[in-house]
């Protein structure tokens, strides 16, 4: 497994908080932006800035956290397996970024473009979405912070190599 200097491990651990707290604050707006409608401003106003803020900051940051997130796992003593707690944000980022891409982008774009003329419920997708990619990003720095459930178990010898561990003996 390859290893970075000290000096380029903390150059991409700050890259990656960096791009990671610009993710959560873009998230931010975006849900502020939906409560604000939710609220009674004018969504004709508010849903193109939604759109533009979703597409042009939320969308690219959630692949940069993704891609340095790897990077900083596969480059670095954590490796990418090793730690239930690295594997668990993975997945945790996998998913939002996928739903970011493939819905909540296209979501936010479709409500730009209509404005005003947005049903009701898509109003409310446009509040529980960033919702709950918030309290994921929350979920995700807790476990960067506490690093629980210590290392993965490595895997377990079969029992035909036991058997023959103990024959040889």
């Amino acid at each position: 497994m390859p290893r970075i200097r000290p000096t380029a491990r903390k150059g991409l651990l700050t890259l990656h908080l960096v791009t990671s707290l610009g993710w959560l604050g873009a998230d931010l707006v975006l849900l502020t932006l939906g409560i604000a409608v939710q609220r009674g401003a004018d969504p004709a106003a508010v849903y193109p800035v939604t759109a533009l803020v979703g597409t042009v900051l939320f969308a690219p940051l959630s692949v940069l956290v993704w891609l340095i997130g790897v990077a900083s796992a596969l480059l670095t003593p954590w490796g990418l397996l090793r730690y239930r707690w690295v594997l668990v944000k993975l997945i945790i980022t996998t998913v939002m970024v996928g739903l970011v891409l493939f819905l909540l982008t296209p979501n936010l774009r479709h409500a730009g473009a209509m404005g005003a003329a947005l049903p009701a419920r898509d109003r409310a997708d446009l509040v529980i979405a960033p919702a709950v990619s918030t309290s994921l990003m929350i979920i995700a720095t807790v476990l960067s912070t506490y690093k629980p459930w210590g290392r993965r178990p490595a895997a377990r010898p079969t029992r035909a190599s036991d058997d023959r561990a103990t024959t040889r003996m």
